[in-house]
């Protein structure tokens, strides 16, 4: 998913205007994050920030790196890195659009403790060290709907087999979607590459409701999606991996078409030709699925 360019929005300027806040050779931090980017003299805490900033304070460094990739216009990025001073946030996005969002979000917070890499997330890998990141948030990564698009969905397993070199002993991954579909194949994903779930919720706004949110998820709120999210940790890695059969996410899909009251962002084509086909099915006296033909088509 793009974001669109506004009337008069000059992208050159925002992100020249900006800069101190994107960095576009995050490769270059890689293993140092904590320490490179602690503020000299420390960060600007407010009043009863805890123990926790004091802590980092006399250490000289951000007790956690925690990344939100795919952040895109980086309300969540901020909004996180607002509530804990002390933890480095950092967000991920190659969109350049986001990116200017992004930048001029963190210089009108004032905070110190955000930053954003203009870098595409699946070479997260290239920017940090084995270890260094405490958690990865994938807040509405695109779903990729399509078989043939599966290894670019960042909850793929050869994706999460990537994140396990990044992440600390203890780190883990926060998915939030409104995909039942892709919530449901990430679930297989994390078992095949050795994940320990932590815990799930098939309505996480109403089961964290002090949860940081951004704009594009009141958005689909409104709409009457539901927030599914899930916390996992890598566990012992596979003795053999292999990336697990390229499938479409409309495998996920309930049976009963009429029963789905909310489709997931990126596939209303997809169940709007299932229902049309249904439909013909029915007119001529033949009930189906709909599933081997659209299985064909999704591919």
């Amino acid at each position: 998913m793009h974001a669109r360019t506004p009337k008069h929005f000059v992208l050159e300027e925002r992100l020249e205007r900006y800069a101190d806040f994107i960095e576009p050779a995050p490769q270059d931090y890689a293993g140092r994050w904590a320490e490179a980017c602690y503020p000299l003299g420390g960060p600007t805490t407010p009043a009863g920030a805890g123990a926790q900033a004091g802590a980092a304070a006399r250490t000289g460094r951000f007790r956690e790196v925690r990344l939100d990739l795919g952040c895109g216009k980086g309300a969540f990025t901020v909004e996180a890195a607002r509530r804990e001073p002390d933890v480095l946030f950092l967000g991920m996005d190659g969109e350049p659009l986001c990116m200017a969002y992004a930048g001029g979000l963190a210089a009108k917070s004032g905070l110190e403790n955000v930053v954003f890499l203009a870098w595409d997330g699946h070479r997260v890998t290239e920017a940090f060290a084995p270890g260094e990141l405490s958690r990865i948030y994938l807040n509405f990564p695109t779903p990729f709907p399509r078989k043939r698009q599966a290894r670019r969905r960042l909850t793929d397993a050869t994706c999460l087999m990537e994140y396990r070199r990044i992440l600390t002993p203890n780190g883990t991954v926060r998915l939030k979607t409104d995909s039942r579909p892709l919530y449901l194949f990430t679930l297989e994903e994390l078992a095949a590459a050795g994940y320990t779930v932590l815990w799930t919720s098939e309505d996480a706004r109403a089961d964290f409701p002090d949860d940081p949110t951004s704009g594009y998820e009141e958005r689909l709120a409104a709409n009457g999606a539901k927030v599914f999210a899930l916390e996992a940790t890598p566990g012992p890695a596979p003795a053999h991996f292999s990336p697990t059969p390229q499938r479409g996410l409309v495998e996920y899909l309930p049976q009963d078409l009429e029963k789905l009251d909310y489709v997931p962002l990126g596939m209303e084509a997809t169940v709007w030709n299932m229902r049309n086909r249904e439909a013909k099915l029915w007119a001529k006296g033949h009930k189906g699925t709909g599933r081997a033909d659209n299985n064909e088509k999704t591919s």
